[in-house]
């Protein structure tokens, strides 16, 4: 009988096992296709790709727990009772049975999610990791029109705005948003909650063309879970900071479609009230438990006191007044615009700067109604406007484009506004998401912010075109793969260079002490930097060619797998490299065609 035989009726072993293709599982839990596929994005339950495709390439496969997990869930039972009270509903209908098509409409099968969120997510820290999706489909969603045919309500639409507003207006109040980038697509923005970074797209405030080749239904039944995890991170958020949930907004801001100034002014005022009740029920009880509390305090800090240590309670009274202070990181978003009043013109992006400028410190107001002051208010410091001409002008404020504020929020500090002025072509907008220096092209404009952030943190920044990696062996650096053979080279001419006239400083001045002239100190210089120059060049070996013999050494040592991904890290190296030199050459032209048209 041969190895791999199996008698029928055996029980299955490996992938067949394993993995069942998704005709055989909507076959197991009897259900159709589109209510399989809301299962499976209700639960997070997802295809996956065996190793062996027993079926064959052309078909969707999932694991067999997963299909019994959604098996056993309660919502597969809840699923099946409203498909059949749309079939009783229907059979009434066409019955003409009035009484009984009203009585079932009214006693129509609902179902909540709330289980599903604490199934999926154990932890808080769960649900922020997994918020980057869902925030993108709640902005998206509240930016689209509602539209019967494909089933998108306006009350679905309104609380998608609702939700996106309350996660801006709390992210605004605690000041954790990082950074911000304007795109084609629309705005990235990225926040850091809990140790979390979060980055989500929100659309232009554009009018929105919905495509015909995009499955809505799919779409909402993703924005369905997203709205049910999204209320209940801002309930667990706004509890965080001692405030209410839901909030209760001024029906008039409501009215004049104000959400976000609301909530920003809703929350202001329960963070005071809560402060304020806090210290008053601190004073009443602090009378009754002084002398408890000290006792106990005194034990305690006698246990953490180290022996003989001078200082040691004054220590520990800065930590424990430390704990609830902010981090560095949100102290500096904090006094960003600090003392600085905005006003907001007709034609910029309103919402995305109600929410950036109260981020960092700033105060903001805007043309219209329920504006918390007027453009004639002279305490202004910065009117921001989007058009060439300006009616009156005020000359205690200065007039600046939006980019300014974006630029400066991701440069952590006040740029100066002259390349901003209406009417001037601006800086470019740089990616904070871009790692220049791992990138290998440092934009120009780029260098100008890292110098005003090193004067703006009194630093002291090397001079262009020095840096550590002068100090240091060029041939180390070769063979740990910092820099490559041609900088390896033009560091160590440079290092030769800087020894030679080291040398001949020190020769000059001992010559200088024994009292020689002038021309005898220039022949023995002459004579000096030769016989130095041939020792050295005797003594400094092929850099080149040692870092040849150790790279060939090192493949002949390696398998056949890393050995071709040495190769892919190399292919990858030359492809950046590619895209420097092409980025440097733009530049060059760039530059002569400016100077050119100068002329």
């Amino acid at each position: 009988m041969p190895k791999h035989y199996r008698p029928a009726g055996k029980k299955k072993e490996g992938n067949v096992a394993k993995y069942v293709t998704r005709s055989q599982a909507v076959k197991l839990l009897q259900v159709s296709l589109v209510t399989f596929r809301r299962l499976c994005i209700l639960k997070g339950v997802f295809p996956r790709e065996p190793k062996k495709k027993v079926k064959g390439n052309h078909h969707t496969y999932y694991h067999l727990k997963d299909i019994l997990f959604v098996k056993h869930d309660p919502l597969l039972e809840k699923f099946r009772e409203m498909r059949t009270y749309e079939k009783k509903l229907k059979k009434a209908q066409a019955k003409r049975n009035k009484d009984l098509y009203e009585r079932l409409r009214t006693r129509k099968p609902t179902y909540t999610l709330d289980r599903l969120i604490l199934e999926r997510y154990p932890k808080f820290v769960d649900a922020l990791r997994d918020l980057d999706d869902c925030l993108s489909m709640v902005h998206l969603f509240a930016a689209l029109p509602a539209l019967e045919r494909e089933n998108i309500e306006v009350k679905r639409i309104h609380n998608c705005r609702k939700l996106s507003h309350e996660w801006q207006a709390y992210i605004a109040r605690t000041h954790k948003l990082r950074k911000v980038f304007i795109s084609v697509k629309g705005i990235y923005y990225q926040a850091e909650v809990d140790g979390q970074k979060i980055t989500w797209l929100t659309p232009h405030a554009l009018q929105q063309v919905l495509p015909d080749d995009v499955d809505y239904s799919v779409m909402l039944t993703f924005l369905e879970f997203y709205e049910t995890l999204l209320a209940f991170t801002n309930f667990k958020l706004y509890h965080s900071i001692n405030v209410k949930y839901p909030p209760i907004l001024d029906p008039q801001l409501e009215a004049l479609a104000e959400e976000l100034y609301a909530l920003s002014r809703y929350l202001d005022a329960n963070t005071r009230s809560s402060r304020a009740s806090g210290s008053d029920q601190v004073e009443g009880q602090e009378n009754e438990k002084q002398h408890d509390e000290s006792d106990l305090r005194l034990a305690q800090l006698q246990h953490q006191l180290p022996h003989n240590e001078p200082g040691a309670l004054m220590h520990l009274v800065e930590d424990a007044a430390g704990e609830d202070e902010d981090d560095e990181d949100t102290k500096d978003c904090k006094n960003l615009f600090k003392d600085m009043k905005f006003f907001l013109g007709r034609e910029v992006p309103r919402e995305s700067l109600l929410f950036v400028i109260p981020a960092f410190g700033g105060i903001v107001s805007w043309e219209g109604d329920g504006a918390p002051y007027r453009e004639a208010d002279q305490s202004i410091t910065h009117q921001i406007v989007d058009r060439p001409t300006q009616g009156h002008i005020f000359l205690s404020r200065e007039y600046i484009q939006p980019q300014w504020i974006y630029d400066c929020v991701n440069a952590r500090v006040i740029l100066p506004t002259e390349g901003y002025l209406v009417g001037r072509v601006p800086p470019p907008h740089l990616s904070p998401f871009v790692n220049n220096e791992a990138e290998g092209y440092m934009p120009e404009y780029a260098e100008t912010i890292k110098r005003l952030q090193a004067a703006a943190r009194n630093e002291v920044l090397p001079m262009p075109g020095t840096g550590q990696e002068d100090l240091e062996d060029p041939q180390r650096l070769l063979v740990e793969g910092i820099i490559d053979r041609t900088e390896a080279k033009e560091a160590t001419e440079k290092k030769r260079k800087m020894e030679t006239l080291k040398e001949q400083y020190h020769d000059e001045l001992k010559m200088e002490i024994e009292g020689a002239t002038y021309s005898s100190m220039i022949n023995r210089n002459t004579e000096s930097n030769a016989a130095s120059g041939e020792a050295r060049e005797e003594s400094v070996p092929d850099l080149e060619q040692t870092a040849e013999d150790g790279a060939n050494m090192a493949k002949i040592v390696m398998s056949r797998k890393k050995r071709r991904l040495l190769e892919a890290i190399e292919i990858g190296k030359k492809r950046k490299q590619a895209n420097v030199d092409l980025l440097k050459e733009r530049k060059k032209k760039n530059e002569a065609g400016q100077t050119s048209k100068a002329k």
